[in-house]
């Protein structure tokens, strides 16, 4: 997929929505406003979408930009891979490597909305692989599979599922190490957790432009989405506690 065209997912349960739309998919509304007007994918016979908003459902790193101030939800990067995933937080303006889970398919979503609920995460932001020229591969699929999957369990809870380009990023993460001085052994089994901190890194560095936001198709999760999940007074009274 190259942006510029709404993909199922998974079966009948999610779309991937690119942040920029080309224009036959955009109507204007209002100054600085568009929403996405109802299409149908004729391979694949999917039903009309409602017109969705690109200021409904904004990435945090967008709705940060916009407010340096702003106190919400935090940001989960996921690198995901074939045995190991890694993972790492943002909150506020930090971003750090978490852990390295070495769990796949249910038990592995399972762990991921586990460990979102203990550090007040709102959405996930997950590494998409692609060559060097930009175009998708064999492993791309496989990681659309899991994110179409996962995001319609994270859509209960409000929570948002992005995908964001990876491409380079565990040779950054390995210059990270590097750099930090980490050994061999140490740099092995981090790997992935921080490549999933360049994932967040690129992600806020581009303000969220050029994500997919993984849409699931029930209307009423999407309503969920819309909504938010539940505030968290003592998140909001507390503030960013690393």
């Amino acid at each position: 997929m190259n942006g510029a065209a709404i993909t199922t997912g998974t079966g009948t349960s999610t779309l991937f929505l690119p942040i920029n739309y080309p224009q036959p998919l955009l109507q204007k509304r209002a100054p600085n406003s568009f929403h996405l007007l109802p299409t149908r994918c004729c391979s694949c016979n999917v039903p009309p979408i409602r017109a969705l908003s690109l200021e409904e459902i904004p990435p945090n790193a967008l709705r940060r930009k916009r407010d340096a101030s702003l106190r919400a939800g935090f940001s989960l990067g996921v690198d995901l891979g074939l045995s190991r995933t890694g993972l790492a937080l943002s909150k506020g303006f930090s971003i750090r490597p978490l852990t390295v889970l070495e769990l796949r398919g249910q038990k592995l979503e399972l762990r991921l909305l586990e460990i979102a609920e203990q550090q007040e995460v709102d959405e996930f932001i997950i590494g998409l692989p692609k060559s060097s020229d930009g175009k998708e591969t064999p492993q791309s699929n496989k990681v659309r599979s899991v994110a179409g999957r996962f995001a319609v369990r994270a859509a209960e809870r409000g929570w948002r599922v992005y995908l964001q380009d990876e491409h380079g990023t565990s040779a950054e993460a390995m210059g990270q190490m590097i750099d930090l001085g980490l050994g061999k052994s140490a740099r092995q089994g981090k790997i992935d957790a921080y490549a999933a901190v360049v994932v967040l890194e690129r992600y806020f560095s581009l303000s969220g432009q050029g994500i997919e936001l993984v849409l699931p198709k029930q209307l009423e999760l999407q309503e969920k989405l819309l909504k938010g999940p539940p505030e968290d007074e003592d998140f909001y009274l507390e503030g960013f506690d690393d």
